[in-house]
């Protein structure tokens, strides 16, 4: 397993996520297939979630037990599940709307590999875990606060972890030569802007978040 090459990945998916897609290209050469062969990736970030759950569960006073049971939800649900749901939908919208119709061809090379948009996943899920597993943690004490500036800085919190994680799961499947009309993967952001917009009302949605999932 290449760690140092995830972690370079890591790394590269908060600065500069298009370099990480170049990479593909190299990869498709050598081994003749879109994803990843490696674990690395996903131990990694599995790693990040044991850590955050262990600082989440001191900050809520959780026990040992409480927290391992944390970490396990956060790896498992959080990350793989919900990677797995994300991942076929990915790869069924690819197929229904991002082929070329008629397909250029029906050769291996030219579908989405379901692996490879599990992948994508993986990869906007890393900056999504730094603004909401990391950066939220630090900003609690004041998130939970009763103003409206504790209000902004949540709902800003969550309106770029999902805005990033849609703008690189984009930059995921526009790196395939064969699709086309990837942009329609950006479409969430519309619908994203407009929640942003009206939560700033009076609904601080870090607040609620963290209420039902420390609860």
């Amino acid at each position: 397993m290449d760690f140092e090459l995830a972690a370079w990945q890591l790394s590269y998916l908060c600065i500069a996520p298009r370099l990480v897609y170049k990479h593909l290209f190299y990869h498709k050469q050598t081994k003749n297939i879109w994803s990843r062969d490696d674990p690395a990736m996903v131990l990694l970030l599995s790693a990040c979630l044991v850590f955050s759950a262990t600082a989440w569960g001191i900050f809520y006073g959780y026990t040992i037990r409480g927290i391992v049971c944390l970490a396990l939800l956060m790896i498992l649900r959080d990350f793989l599940i919900v990677g797995v749901f994300v991942a076929t939908g990915v790869w069924l919208f690819s197929r229904f709307f991002l082929l070329p119709s008629p397909p250029i061809s029906h050769q291996t090379e030219n579908s989405l590999e379901w692996a490879y948009a599990f992948d994508v996943h993986t990869n906007s899920f890393f900056p999504f875990y730094l603004w909401l597993y990391v950066i939220q943690l630090f900003l609690a004490p004041l998130i939970d606060q009763d103003r409206w500036l504790s209000l902004w800085l949540g709902n800003t919190l969550y309106l770029a972890a999902f805005a990033q994680y849609t703008y690189i799961t984009y930059l995921g499947l526009n790196a395939l030569p064969f699709l086309i009309r990837s942009e329609l993967l950006l479409f969430p952001l519309i619908p994203l802007l407009l929640t942003y917009i009206v939560s700033l009302l009076g609904f601080n949605i870090s607040k609620a978040v963290l209420a039902m999932y420390f609860r």
